[in-house]
């Protein structure tokens, strides 16, 4: 046991990297100013992407965000960052 406690304390300074930030873009999606955008690829989002639909986030505590599914069309794929991420069909 006294050989694991080097790797005990190197592990526990290690820092904490913090997630890479969601990138997002646009000035709203649907239109100018909404809350919902559209969100691009990094490593979180890479399996949420489609070529046949656009990755859109809104955040957790939106009130409409049922009322956003419904007129979209969109399927809640994941929650991260405080944000909902819908997949919303194009075709």
């Amino acid at each position: 046991m006294k050989y694991f406690a080097p790797l005990i304390l190197i592990a526990a300074c290690t820092p904490a990297v913090a997630p890479e930030p969601l990138p997002l873009f646009g000035d709203g999606y649907r239109a100018d100013g909404d809350q919902c955008r559209r969100v691009g690829e990094n490593a979180a989002t890479n399996a949420f992407l489609d070529d046949a639909a656009d990755l859109v986030a809104c955040p957790e505590d939106m009130e409409n965000l049922g009322v956003f599914a419904i007129d979209t069309g969109g399927v809640e794929v994941a929650r991260l960052q405080g944000y909902v991420l819908y997949s919303v069909p194009t075709r």
